[in-house]
């Protein structure tokens, strides 16, 4: 088997959760998850710097798509429109993974040092679409309206992750209620004097 083979690293994510299901993040060895992908711990370690990395290697790309989506968004839409169709996009892009999208998330719901990291990713989340609204709106606007999407997204990503069909549409319905809350009455005693 050739080192760089096409799907290694699907593949050791794939052993990765089982084993991390099966028997817990810090109960697994990277030496267990290469075994159980039919490959050597060497070629683990080259895939991945350590065993968290195999739940968030596509972090990058997740970051990088949100972005570019945002900047194409907004030549057409408002910036809030332009972030909740790019989350709205990511979403679908979610469900396409199905179970593994669910099970991952449960791995990372059980173990604290996942969720902290969970929260790194979707600070720097925040940071990166604050930087590219910026383009359109003053910087404190900007970094108001990322972090309002961000969290908008968390909403919709936890209520739907157990069923990733439903992502969109749940990304959809926290988008829907981030407006209700921000427009209507309700939200008076949190206005300024």
């Amino acid at each position: 088997m050739g080192r760089w083979q096409p799907g290694t690293a699907d593949r050791l994510a794939a052993a990765a959760l089982e084993l991390f299901a099966e028997r817990g993040f810090e109960r697994t060895t990277a030496a267990e998850i290469a075994a159980a992908a039919g490959l050597t711990e060497r070629t683990f370690f080259r895939y991945f710097a350590d065993k968290k990395e195999v739940l968030f290697f596509g972090q990058d790309a997740f970051v990088e798509s949100i972005v570019a989506d945002v900047r194409a968004g907004l030549s057409i839409r408002s910036p809030s429109s332009a972030l909740e169709a790019a989350f709205i996009a990511a979403a679908a892009g979610f469900a396409e993974r199905g179970a593994f999208v669910a099970e991952r998330q449960r791995v990372v719901d059980a173990d604290e040092s996942l969720r902290e990291r969970e929260l790194l990713k979707m600070d720097r989340l925040g940071r990166a679409v604050a930087a590219e609204l910026t383009a359109v709106l003053p910087d404190g606007d900007a970094e108001v309206l990322a972090e309002a999407g961000v969290a908008a997204f968390k909403v919709g990503f936890t209520r739907g992750h157990q069923t990733p069909d439903r992502l969109p549409d749940t990304i959809r319905e926290a988008f829907a209620a981030l407006r209700r809350v921000v427009s209507d009455g309700r939200t008076r005693s949190l206005e300024a004097p």
